[in-house]
């Protein structure tokens, strides 16, 4: 390569321990050492290639499967030139070492640097994303991780009703609207909701703004024959009901306290006047169909990609590139399942709300399904245009106009 590093370092990276390899471009071992996770432990690493360096730190290459974490920052803040690469790529160096699938960290350090030593065009450099867009990388995923719980107490609230009161389940099969918590706390068990008074229902309904139902239609739906259940049976369930409210109520409030938080950075980020990241947020939020989930995930999953622009590595990452194989007369286009899921769960949300409200794109959708393409596959290929002219958008510095897209997607055909 036309710029060699006087050092190549590999580091197994663990959860207590990280084994660490060091070679020099010829490929002999200079040093062996294991660092704990600890901030004397990742000092002790950046004391030592400081050393081997001769303070040189951008003569540092340093190899790694992950590319956040303490270890990565602390090597990138004190200028050293850390490579991540995926591993499962890891795993097929590994083979050009041992063929009989031996797996271990020294071995794996030391495959690393030797890997980052002649094949560094398959690695990624990694670079500090911006305060910002770790900020909401954090939030993105703590929303997330709220709404898998939010699913998972539902099921629960879900499974408690149907044992003694299946009645309400037809009220909200969502089981995560807050006026529905506040009718089980006032009728818990079927005989209380046979004394259920209108004016009751009527009170519960107007604070929460709940108008598609009325309190005659609930106080009709719950005063059904009840399931005949042994003694205390009911009882006892009833009383697991309300005592798992409370978490629903929790977690309901922490989704509202992180969609909050998001909004606000996505706000201070699309000030006028910004640059860099900052400026993307703005071009981003002008597509059709991107909303503030989408916006935040493409930012905290794939900022690098936005940063350099790079339509293939962010088609890549969403799943919207296929996976060709082709051996003799036989050739096979397979969706891309090697992804990151969150992102193409935010793609699949952003190509469907737009081929709903963006004519171009409602278009291209009915293109693609008359061809005989599946919705899944239709929504992927909407994905692709919308990721193409969101790049497109980001060269250019402009916000998102339908009339051009309209002249470039002609001039191209």
């Amino acid at each position: 390569m036309a710029d060699q590093y006087d050092l190549y370092v590999g580091i197994d990276w663990a959860a207590e321990n990280h084994e660490i390899c060091i070679l020099k471009p010829d490929r002999s071992i200079i040093d062996r050492k294991t660092i704990e996770h600890s901030g004397a432990g990742v000092a002790q690493l950046s004391e030592l290639l400081f050393k081997l360096s001769e303070n040189q730190p951008s003569r540092v290459a340093v190899a790694i499967e992950t590319p956040r974490g303490a270890v990565v920052e602390t090597l990138v803040e004190r200028q050293f030139e850390v490579y991540a690469i995926n591993p499962k790529q890891m795993d097929r160096f590994r083979d050009r070492h041992t063929v009989a699938g031996a797996k271990d960290d020294r071995k794996d350090a030391f495959v690393l640097a030797d890997s980052l030593r002649t094949d560094r065009h398959l690695f990624h450099r990694v670079q500090l994303d911006d305060a910002e867009v770790i900020r909401i990388r954090e939030l993105s995923r703590t929303e997330e991780d709220i709404q898998q719980e939010q699913v998972r107490a539902g099921h629960q609230l879900r499974d408690l009703l149907r044992r003694y009161y299946p009645q309400m389940l037809n009220l909200c099969p969502g089981m995560d609207e807050p006026w529905f918590w506040d009718l089980i706390e006032i009728a818990p068990e079927p005989a209380k909701a046979q004394k259920l008074t209108r004016s009751r229902v009527e009170r519960i309904l107007k604070a929460h703004r709940i108008r598609r139902l009325k309190a005659d239609e609930i106080i009709e739906a719950l005063k059904v024959r009840p399931l005949q259940l042994a003694p205390g049976a009911v009882e006892a369930a009833s009383e697991h009901v309300l005592l798992h409210l409370p978490k629903l109520r929790l977690l309901h409030k922490q989704k509202k306290d992180v969609a909050g938080r998001i909004e606000s950075v996505l706000e201070a980020m699309s000030v006028p006047g910004q640059k860099g990241e900052h400026r993307d947020v703005t071009i981003i939020l002008s597509l059709p169909g991107v909303g503030q989930s989408v916006a935040a995930t493409m930012l905290a999953e794939a900022s690098q990609a936005l940063t350099r622009r790079d339509y293939h590595a962010m088609r890549s990452y969403a799943g919207a590139a296929p996976i060709t194989r082709q051996s003799g007369k036989k050739k096979i286009v397979l969706m891309r399942k090697s992804c990151n899921p969150r992102m193409r769960n935010a793609l699949y949300h952003w190509s469907r709300v737009s081929a709903q409200c963006d004519g171009q794109s409602k278009e291209h959708y009915a293109q693609l399904r008359a061809k005989g393409h599946s919705h899944g596959r239709a929504l992927r290929g909407v994905a692709d245009r919308l990721l193409a002219v969101l790049i497109s958008m980001l060269k250019s510095n402009t916000l998102y106009d339908p009339a051009r897209r309209s002249i470039a997607e002609a001039q191209a055909a």
